[in-house]
């Protein structure tokens, strides 16, 4: 059921490399996060047994099911859908990384969280640009200040910016939201904030990660050009 994950995810990895080399990149620069969303432990292993480590779900409950399946390995999980407020505390005790952080409320839940369980999380600000109703984010006049708390925090640890940007057919029109993340990094570092935490640009899913790569993605979340349709109960 799962023979056809070595081989989708050599191909993922093979785009990625080479979308690197077009834009003067070295392959190195660009993590993948398979997204495993309602995709079985027996999948993720069966990436895992073809060398992937890092993986990501949009739910917590569903992410501390297949880290509790996964105890004992050298996966690293990601949390990149949205987090509520009352599950921060689980999310920030137990994923190595929130993508999702898009409030000071949620990030001071977040830091106290892991701070309690004595445990340090990186936290990504995810940062909405295109004002979409239906996705999340921090408003762009946010980031700032957000970004500033973020660095103070002791246990949540920032580490970049991540971005949804509006669904179409064609990645290039990703292109402009990719671009502006990246410009919006480097307006932060030039403003003050240390480089090393804002090092990680997530952005990039299984339709246009090759855009992002050009545009400076150093994480892309791709999920079904890995493991296949979703099948939604």
């Amino acid at each position: 059921m799962y023979e056809d994950i070595p081989r989708r995810l050599a191909e993922v990895c093979d785009r990625m490399a080479n979308a690197a080399g077009r834009a003067g990149r070295r392959p190195e620069e660009v993590r993948l996060i398979a997204v495993s969303k309602t995709h079985p432990i027996d999948a993720v292993r069966a990436a895992a047994d073809a060398g992937q480590l890092d993986f990501g779900e949009n739910k917590v409950q569903e992410a501390l099911q297949k880290i509790a399946l996964s105890t004992g390995t050298r996966l690293r999980w990601h949390l990149i859908g949205h987090l509520q407020s009352n599950k921060a505390r689980k999310a920030a005790q137990t994923v190595g990384s929130i993508h999702a952080i898009d409030s000071l409320e949620l990030l001071k839940r977040v830091d106290q969280a892991a701070g309690d369980a004595g445990r340090t999380v990186d936290v990504l600000i995810q940062v909405d640009l295109a004002l979409e109703e239906t996705k999340h984010g921090a408003p762009l006049e946010t980031v700032p200040a957000l970004v500033d708390a973020a660095v103070a925090c002791a246990a949540a640890r920032l580490t970049g910016l991540m971005l949804l940007p509006p669904l179409t057919d064609n990645p290039e029109d990703a292109r402009p939201w990719f671009a502006r993340l990246r410009r919006l990094r480097d307006e932060l570092i030039a403003r003050g904030t240390p480089a090393e935490r804002l090092r990680e640009l997530s952005m990039g899913m299984s339709h246009d990660f090759e855009v992002a790569i050009a545009e400076g993605a150093t994480m892309v979340r791709v999920g079904t050009a890995i493991f296949g349709e979703r099948h939604y109960p």
